[in-house]
């Protein structure tokens, strides 16, 4: 594990697990500070957010925590039938484990996922909620239309069969190089940024994408087959299938009493959570990509944007408030991309709570 200077790292024992948890030397144990929990995306780790945590000001107490599978938390098994419950029940038993009983909680395309079925279940411990670039509350794949509309009751055109073979074989394997478009390198480079930016810190989020545990049980998860178009659907275990339709929908957050403020903050030129994600099967299948595309009447690309936003004006008529913040020029990693105007609009979220 690479650790940037004033970032520390220790292991938590729950009662459900033992997570990996990075927190700023010196404040670690500042009870009084309010604490605000960074959560990762998928084929990550917490090592991505360290700028952010050594750039929270004071009196803010920053700590980022290694969902299952990933970085040095323990790799119990992922029930993807439960959504993403496994990892959000994770993030709470941590923070019982360190006496947080409120916190500002910030999610990444996966983590806000995460902290958005956080928010559904535990209403009372969120703060403010920062969305990143997150995945869909309707969940990745086999949706249409603004209300999630599952294309099929049995998720398919979603979960573990998406994935590209030679992509999940690398990480097997620890690939470092840059000699293949399908490389974690090269994936992180054309995906998690905009070309042609790279991060200064490039090899570290490298090693913590392969950090990631690929089996069944994690990445991507178990594949399941179907005789419709695209031939495969959602199985019932891994990180893909926790993002399937059929187990996955956070459509109603409107209807929670307590309402934190939301900052929904996202790339603009974003090409994996997008009207037109470059992961998203009906997508790649309009594309001419994949064969035999049935067509935009009953198979069109999951509008990801136009969903999130449908379910947060909900959650705003409802008396929630929520901001939505654009970054041009962008992509998938905005707090890695433009770290000062990350910064700012956190900053401004996090004073509302």
């Amino acid at each position: 594990m690479t650790l940037f200077d004033g970032v520390t790292a220790r292991r938590v024992a729950t009662d459900r697990l033992t997570v990996n948890v990075l927190e700023v030397a010196g404040r670690s144990t500042d009870r009084t500070g309010e604490p605000v929990v960074f959560v990762h995306g998928n084929i990550s780790s917490s090592l991505f957010w360290q700028r952010q945590l050594l750039d929270l000001p004071e009196p803010y107490r920053p700590l980022a925590f290694d969902l299952r599978g990933f970085g040095d938390s323990d790799p119990a098994p992922v029930d993807a039938t439960r959504g993403v419950r496994d990892y959000s029940d994770d993030v709470v038993a941590t923070c019982a484990a360190l006496g947080i009983e409120s916190a500002h909680f910030v999610g990444w395309s996966l983590g806000g996922g995460v902290v958005m079925q956080l928010l559904r279940d535990h209403p009372a411990l969120v703060r403010t909620l920062t969305l990143v670039n997150p995945v869909s509350p309707y969940g990745f794949g086999g949706t249409r239309g603004a209300d999630g509309e599952p294309v099929t009751a049995d998720g398919a055109g979603a979960g573990a069969g998406g994935v590209n073979p030679e992509f999940v074989q690398r990480l097997r394997d620890g690939d470092r190089s840059a000699d293949s478009p399908f490389s974690p390198r090269q994936i992180m480079l054309a995906f998690y940024v905009k070309p042609p930016f790279e991060p200064a810190d490039a090899d570290t989020y490298v090693e913590s994408m392969l950090s990631t545990v690929i089996d069944d049980d994690h990445y991507p998860g178990d594949l399941a087959t179907t005789q419709v178009w695209p031939g495969v659907r959602a199985g019932t275990r891994g990180v893909l299938n926790t993002m399937a339709p059929n187990h996955f929908r956070v459509d109603d957050l409107d209807t929670i009493d307590q309402k934190p403020p939301i900052l929904w903050l996202r790339g603009a030129d974003d090409q994996i959570v997008s009207e037109t994600s470059m992961f998203d099967m009906a997508y790649l299948g309009q594309l001419g990509a994949l064969p035999d595309w049935p067509g935009a009447d009953t198979h069109p690309p999951q509008p990801m944007i136009t969903q999130t936003r449908a379910v947060l004006d909900r959650y705003a008529a409802a008396g929630g408030t929520y901001d939505e913040v654009v970054i041009a020029n962008v992509g998938h990693s905005p707090h890695l991309e433009a770290p000062a105007e990350f910064a700012a609009a956190l900053k401004a979220v996090l004073a509302k709570g």
